[in-house]
Order: structure tokens, then sequence, then C-alpha cells
């Protein structure tokens, strides 16, 4: 939680956190993103439960918008996890799922754009050049690493506020700050497993969770208002018994990105703000490391 500032915007903390757009507006239902208000109490979502996927390279979870990396441990070291939000590709140019690999690492990259993203623009009043150079002016950012998928690409980005958004044609961005620490830490040949989750469970101090989010678009359609793929989430996770149903269709419902538990008698969502540490809206360092929930 933080207190916002008369200057503050939702957008503006979300960056200082390492937080996506979506997410944190979902987060804080009902309030103005672009003008919280002197002294309003901003929840800040920086704690996840893990994707249910192998923990090996970079796992992207498209429905939570958020990138988990998970490198590999030395001798001595302990497993840990990084982890950014990522603006995505938008309905019509989904970002594909599937298990690939890091091929090709860039620096000052230059955007080579596809006849498709050139026609879209051009039918738009917005022609763009066939290729883009290393500049204020590429949408690429600084970094980009590209990926097995033909004509995909981890990238940072000159428009950060597309970051935590479905604003992409496919391909997935970070903050400036984010890929520029991630780029140095992540080789060539890294898998990159690319998942749709909008609900995951997972345990804590023996209470089991669950973190909803929004399904995409295009799911929307085809679930409709059915809670049945939150229920197997929940099911594959959980005992006989440990599963507080109302609750846990309540919390899917809301889909407020935050993990909350499900199970009998456990805290409900206002008692586990009610605990939640309270942080500066200007924090003095960049980035915020954030708790997972396995």
């Amino acid at each position: 939680m933080t207190t916002a500032r008369h200057e503050d915007t939702l957008p503006d903390l979300a960056r200082r956190y390492d937080l996506g757009y979506e997410e944190i507006v979902a987060a804080n239902p009902g309030m103005d993103p672009w003008l919280p208000g002197e002294g309003a109490q901003v929840v800040l979502p920086t704690q996840f439960v893990l994707p249910d996927a192998p923990r090996e390279g970079l796992v992207l979870n498209l429905a939570a918008m958020r990138l988990f990396y998970y490198p590999s441990p030395g001798p001595d070291e302990s497993p840990r996890v990084i982890t950014h939000p990522i603006g995505i590709g938008r309905e019509g140019w989904q970002t594909p799922q599937g298990v690939s690999r890091i091929t090709e690492k860039i620096v000052q990259p230059t955007w080579t754009v596809p006849e498709s993203v050139r026609r879209e623009h051009l039918e738009n009043g917005d022609p763009l050049p066939p290729v883009v150079p290393p500049g204020a002016d590429n949408p690429l950012g600084e970094f980009a690493m590209r990926l097995s998928l033909p004509s995909y690409l981890i990238h940072g980005t000159n428009q950060p506020y597309g970051v935590g958004l479905r604003v992409s044609h496919g391909c997935v961005r970070l903050y400036p700050e984010d890929i520029a620490r991630l780029f140095p830490e992540v080789p060539e040949d890294t898998r990159v497993t690319i998942i749709n989750q909008p609900y995951l469970a997972g345990w804590q101090n023996g209470q089991l969770y669950l973190e909803a989010h929004s399904p995409l678009a295009e799911d929307v359609k085809r679930w409709g208002n059915s809670l049945e793929p939150m229920e197997q989430v929940l099911a594959k996770a959980a005992g006989p018994g440990t599963v507080n149903w109302d609750k846990a269709r309540k919390v899917a419902q809301q889909a407020r990105g935050i993990p909350i538990p499900v199970s009998p008698d456990s805290p409900d969502l206002a008692e586990v703000l009610t605990t939640a540490p309270q942080v500066p809206s200007h924090p003095p360092w960049a980035l915020v490391e954030a708790d997972s929930i396995d």
C-alpha cells in the first residue's frame, strides 16, 4: 500500500513499483487512474502466485501480462525468480503461446517493419519507413531478444505507457529499465514458455491462495461467464475440503490480480490489506523485489 500525493497517477506509481497499467488499475477498482487524489490509499499488487509452468528460463503469462525469469542457480545459490510487467499483442495480433528459445540478443536493434504493420499504419494515415534505425524513434528500445518463433521479440520500448497493456503487434515489451536489467542476465538459447493463465493457485503458510486476472477478450468470447477454468485450477491445487468455493468465485469475478486466501475460515481481502506494508509513493530505489507464492 502507498499513500498518493496530489501529483501522482496510477501509471506513475505502477512504473515506480515495476507494475503494469492493468495490474494497478485492477487492484484499485473505482479509482481514477489519472487523479487518485492527495491521500488516496493505493494498493500495489507486488505479490504473485507463480505460474503453473516449468520453472526454467523465461515464463510469460499473457493473462497476467507478466514475465518470470528463473536463473539457473550456482552451486551455492538458492533458486530465485525475477519478475517484470510486460505489454503484449492486442486482439487480432495475439502474442503466440508455446515454447521457444532466445536465438539472438541485440543491442541498439534496427526495426525492419513487417509489411502487414506498414500496411495498417498506411491505412491509418501514419506511414512507416521500411526500416527504423536505432534511436529515440525506434519502438524496440535499446535492447531486444529474438525468439525462435519467427518475427517475435522480447524488447524494450520508447513508449513505456504501453507496458501492462495489449498494444503491440505480438511482440513483448518491457519498461526500458527492466529490459536493461534482464538483458545481460538471460543467455542465448534460454527456454521461453508463453502461457495464458488468468487463474493461479498456490500455497503459503498452510493457506491456499487464488490470484485472478480478467481473461483475455478472446477467452471471454469462448468462456462467457463460466468460472470452470478457475474451478479446474483450484481443484488441481487443493485437497478435499480445502476451498471456500463461494469466496473463490467472488475472487475470480472481481479479478483484482491480488493473491487472496480461499481456504475455509481464511481472511478476506480487507483483512489482507490491513496487514500490507506501507511504502512511500516516491521510493528512493528504482525497482522493488516482488514476493512470490508457490
